[in-house]
């Protein structure tokens, strides 16, 4: 028997048929986004979009559901009668609004041409201010829930989001009969079944399975015309992690070749989804899912109240935890963007004649590099911070730069400095009372990159270990997907019991070079420092130059 998982990322949508039974990761495929991230024009229009904004295309979804399943079944030549199950795993939060039949807005004629009513991607930071007004109101009224989330909520967050489209377009507000996750949206449209998951409802809508939502009485303080957003806009009943929505229906199993006695499980955040899939089922291991971002998964017995983490949720992992995430926000990200725009065309005529990639020479000369060489340092806030600081209007900064200063010795830096960042958080971690014993590593920088990983293992101080799997969200959909078919249809009825059987770790693993963290200490101090400097308030230099930045823009 088989299960599919499908993990939808930032730029693509990627599809894993799995046997159930051996583990064996029998095909893949992957669909990447024609209209990929919009971040300067709408695409039906041609519209200039503000800045901070970062949408997506909802057509974009259906196609790369479509396609990859259709393709993985054409590579396996199964019978499309033994897959039993599916999950699905999303970038979150990513939201839309949709009206009553389950179509995103965006894809009605009357409203294509309006930006909110298209997908808002989760890195669409655009809604700061909401965010902020929704945090001051929380401190204001004295909310427990707001302690939760490390005192801050994010502007990547579903209700900083909702409240922007409220403040900059009531009639797409209006319009919308519910705003909802892209991951739920998805299985809405797949199985025919509402069904919101726990999983971002508790780490991205400040839902919690004891209380519920915030109370009306401070949505109603924040906007009286929120009183009765959850109410109207969302829905009260979610859904723990490895529920079956419910099967797929017969548009879905026509358009792909699948059966409707395929179940389907809620669906999921991508990073958490992954826990499970690189054999992380108890506290003590901190699971880094290392990629365009990072994120942090942890398991813990008991809740703890955490300075700047992105949350804690009973069962919002694994059943039975608290789960505790935290992450920075530009991590590949901050590598592509060094490539792009700063390494001169020598380099890359270098890699060419070597028949290798840029990313590839880079890292090479840079692994020449002895620790502290260069007299870099630098702050990885290229696209703000997630964790401690919570604050997208943070900037970059790159400190120690002359005429002698080489590529090699930026782009080693700006490695070093994302390190830096996760041993911040690290830190957080420790000093609050949740212990990492080691580190679980899994995702696209940890697969390709040893160099990276053992500069995080020196500055970290931790042992760092590499799932097996190197689709390990897709991975670990599947499981869920397999855990939504149930033993009785040959998937499973636990996902420890999934996990035996389809998840694994490499031989591999990091270990700290004790005189490479000597130095390393030294240079983290020094990052500490200036972490502290610009992200606490002593200076908020940064700010203010995206101030007139962004008054010059207008």
């Amino acid at each position: 028997m088989y299960s599919i998982g499908l993990d939808y990322g930032t730029l693509s949508c990627r599809a894993l048929l799995v046997n159930i039974e051996t583990g064996e990761e029998v095909a893949t495929s992957v669909y990447e986004y024609e209209d990929g991230v919009i971040s300067e024009k709408l695409p039906s229009s041609g519209e200039k979009l503000p800045f901070d904004w970062a949408l997506e295309n909802p057509d974009d979804y259906i196609r790369g559901f479509v396609q990859t399943i259709k393709e993985v079944l054409a590579i396996s030549k199964i019978d499309p009668k033994e897959v039993v199950g599916l999950g699905v795993d999303f970038t979150a939060c990513t939201m839309l609004p949709i009206d009553k039949e389950g179509n995103a807005l965006c894809q009605l004629p009357e409203y294509k041409n309006n930006p909110h009513a298209w997908v808002k991607l989760w890195k669409h930071h655009a809604a700061q201010d909401e965010a902020n007004k929704i945090n001051d109101m929380a401190i204001k009224m004295g909310e427990p829930w707001l302690k939760k989330y490390g005192g801050k909520i994010s502007s990547e967050w579903m209700f900083s989001k909702i409240f922007q489209i409220l403040n900059e377009d009531e009639d797409i507000y209006n319009a919308a009969y519910k705003f909802i996750e892209a991951g739920d949206w998805i299985v809405l449209k797949i199985t025919g079944e509402e069904k919101r998951n726990a999983c971002a409802a508790g780490y991205k809508a400040m839902w919690d399975k004891r209380e519920g939502y915030p109370k009306k009485e401070f949505f109603k303080a924040l906007d009286p015309r929120l009183e009765n957003v959850v109410e109207e806009k969302l829905s009260k009943d979610v859904y723990g992690i490895g529920t079956r929505a419910g099967y797929l229906n017969e548009e879905f199993a026509s358009l792909t070749g699948l059966t409707t006695n395929v179940a389907v499980g809620v669906a999921n955040i991508d990073a958490h989804v992954a826990v499970p899939a690189t054999t992380v089922t108890k506290d003590g291991s901190l699971v880094a899912i290392m990629g365009t971002s990072n994120c942090y998964m942890l398991l813990g017995k008991e809740p703890k109240m955490i300075e700047g983490i992105c949350g804690y949720v009973e069962d919002g992992i694994l059943p039975g935890y608290i789960g505790f995430e935290a992450g920075q926000s530009c991590v590949g990200d901050h590598f592509a963007w060094f490539v792009d725009n700063c390494v001169p065309y020598s380099y890359f005529e270098e890699a060419k004649a070597q028949g290798i990639s840029i990313h590839e020479l880079l890292t090479e000369k840079a692994s020449k590099l002895k620790v502290g060489e260069s007299g870099l340092l630098a702050l990885d806030w290229w696209n703000g911070n997630r964790s401690v600081l919570v604050d997208v209007d943070l900037t970059g900064m790159m400190l120690g730069m002359t005429l002698n200063t080489k590529p090699e010795e930026i782009y080693r830096a700006l490695i070093e400095a994302t390190a830096y960042g996760a041993n911040i958080i690290v830190e957080n971690f420790e000093e609050n009372g949740v212990p990492i014993n080691d580190i679980v590593c899994c995702g696209g920088i940890a697969e390709k990159n040893p160099f990276l990983m053992q500069i995080y293992a020196d500055v970290t101080g931790k042992e760092l270990k590499v799932a097996k799997s190197s689709q390990t969200c897709a991975l670990g959909s599947a499981m869920w997907g397999a855990v939504a078919a149930g033993k009785s249809a040959g998937g499973y009825d636990t996902i420890d019991e999934a996990g035996e059987k389809m998840a694994g770790l490499k031989d591999i693993t990091y270990k700290p070079i004790k005189e490479n963290a000597a130095v390393y200490a030294k240079l983290y101090a020094e990052y500490k420092k200036l972490h502290d400097y610009f992200g606490r308030g002593e200076n908020d230099v940064m700010k203010r130059l995206k101030i007139i930045k962004n008054s010059i823009r207008e």
